[in-house]
């Protein structure tokens, strides 16, 4: 995957420089941006570990085996989105552009954990710590208290195309190829159990429209479709992964300034 990917990276790169360099008129462009984060069906499997006191339904030293499938649902909270980019207009309607962007999204809560297909919470919180004391308070109001981010910051090749380029309004079109380095935080109730970051072959889908303030300086608003490969982290409250999965949708606004004649 990893090499189709950057062989795709490549080849959109390769046809924005291939453009007739006389044509071409370059930009810099820069946006700020309401983020949706889609929800995320957790899902993993767990290294081999002992339960803690859960009883009766998961008494203290209960055996988990290794490759035990577990996970939960988490809803996210509304976020914002920063991007700034760097291209060229080849005159023809066509544009391409490097893209460098930041997205940021609070936790709101977690709900339906579950171990092997059984949702456990209402069982006491104790059985996923290892402790042979309960706690006093489930598995499902420990983790409702959604503390924790997603964020995630990527770079693309994009290329686009301008529709009723002598009006004063240009609606276009445009996508792209990247890379996520996406990093999430799950701390429930102070709870640490994610705290990792990986790397992911990211795509976006755009469409908006440019406003023609003058010859050099537009303003633009669109919307933006975005996701990632589902990003595999560690757990660290107890032995396992969990892939954690990563789609946005962006609403934003911006400037581009134009250089040359």
């Amino acid at each position: 995957m990893k090499v189709c990917s950057a062989i795709a990276l490549l080849g959109v790169m390769t046809a924005a420089v291939a453009a007739p360099a006389s044509a071409q008129e370059w930009y810099v462009a820069g946006s700020v941006g309401y983020l949706f984060q889609n929800d995320s069906s957790n899902s993993g499997t767990s290294g081999a570990f002992t339960t803690g006191n859960g009883a009766p339904a998961l008494p203290f030293g209960t055996a988990i085996a290794a490759g035990t499938p577990y996970g939960w649902e988490t809803e996210f909270d509304n976020g914002y989105a920063l991007s700034g980019e760097f291209g060229a207009d080849y005159g023809t309607g066509l544009r391409g552009g490097v893209e460098i962007a930041y997205t940021k999204a609070d936790v709101d809560t977690h709900s339906g954990v579950n171990v092997a297909g059984t949702v456990i919470d209402g069982v006491d919180a104790a059985v996923l710590t290892g402790s042979p004391t309960q706690l006093g308070a489930t598995v499902g109001a420990v983790v409702a208290d959604g503390q924790g981010d997603i964020k995630s910051t990527s770079i693309f090749a994009n290329a686009y195309y301008d529709f009723n380029r002598d009006g004063m309004i240009r609606p276009y079109v445009g996508a792209g190829l990247g890379y996520s380095d996406v990093q999430v935080t799950y701390a429930p109730s102070g709870v640490g159990i994610i705290d990792d970051s990986e790397g992911k072959f990211a795509y976006q889908i755009k469409g908006g429209a440019s406003w023609a303030v003058s010859d050099k300086l537009e303003l633009f608003g669109e919307a933006v479709y975005r996701a990632t490969d589902d990003v595999e982290l560690q757990n660290d409250l107890f032995p396992g992964t969990l892939n954690v999965e990563n789609k946005q949708t962006i609403l934003s606004i911006g400037a581009r300034y134009r250089f040359g004649s």
